[in-house]
């Protein structure tokens, strides 16, 4: 069983923040093979959360939570990630699922959009979010922006 937070950066003890990082590296940086600055200033926004997955105190999956105008128009959903051992079992429709819920509670009715890589484009589709961009490369991976609409929107 998975227990979901969604803490403000202030919010996280030194030890969820190295977890969270390290997890984010390993995904981001080391696996895709991508050196970018995975660092930013957003994760210290007042307004962000940055939602953790624990299982048996072990950090197995994450996500950023950002409020409307830190990287879009509308409320977004970014460092997406899990565990490679946590994968194939569900994980990240779990994380989705809880992504979009705390998006919800946070910031109610808003649209909900997304920088996707685009071979993930059916898993978000699943989801409610329909591609808004074409095609692009963001450190020479392809990637497509997707937005979800909000619950009282057509």
């Amino acid at each position: 069983m998975v227990s979901w937070h969604a803490l403000t950066f202030n919010e996280l003890t030194n030890h969820q923040l190295f977890d969270l990082l390290k997890l984010r590296v390993n995904v981001f940086v080391v696996e895709q093979n991508c050196a970018y600055p995975e660092l930013d200033e957003k994760d210290r926004h007042p307004q962000t959360r940055h939602l953790m997955g624990f299982q048996d105190n072990t950090l197995v999956a994450c996500a950023r939570l950002l409020a409307q105008g830190v990287s879009y128009p509308s409320v977004s959903i970014g460092r997406v990630a899990t565990t490679e051992a946590f994968r194939g079992k569900g994980a990240g429709k779990q994380l989705m699922r809880e992504a979009i819920k705390h998006c919800e509670a946070l910031w109610p009715n808003c649209d909900i959009e997304i920088g996707a890589q685009e071979y993930l484009k059916g898993f978000y589709n699943s989801f409610g979010f329909e591609a808004t961009s074409p095609m692009y490369l963001e450190d020479d991976i392809p990637h497509i922006d997707m937005k979800r609409l909000g619950a009282n929107k057509p």
